[in-house]
């Protein structure tokens, strides 16, 4: 009977535990498929075609950091080249937030720097 207490909870327990879900693969979007709100795969000239001169640019190791900004937002663009290619760096992730720090979905802050 002792051993059939452990073995009943470990029944139960274990029948509520998830199945572990398969990472999704990371959609690879060609550069003349963007559209507004979209600046991933965007190269650093594409970026400055659509939004501007950025406010600052970073360099650090193999990365570069674009900061696009106006009263109502700001864009941090990070760009890094292809492994393995000699291909110009491209956007990988972008980061947008208010100037008061709150968070901002990146596409409306995107929708914002290129004005109307």
């Amino acid at each position: 009977m002792r051993h059939i207490l452990p073995l009943a909870v470990f029944v139960l327990v274990s029948a509520c535990a998830r199945a572990p879900i398969a990472p999704q693969p990371v959609p690879q979007l060609p550069a003349s498929s963007h559209t507004r709100g979209q600046v991933i795969g965007l190269t650093s000239q594409e970026l400055v075609q659509r939004l501007g001169t950025p406010a600052l640019q970073i360099r650090e190791g193999n990365s570069l950091k674009l900061q696009f900004r106006d009263e109502r937002c700001v864009l941090d663009a990070y760009l890094y080249p292809p492994p393995g290619a000699a291909a110009p760096y491209r956007v990988t992730y972008v980061d947008a937030r208010t100037p008061a720090l709150a968070e901002l979905a990146p596409a409306a802050c995107i929708a914002v720097l290129e004005g109307p």
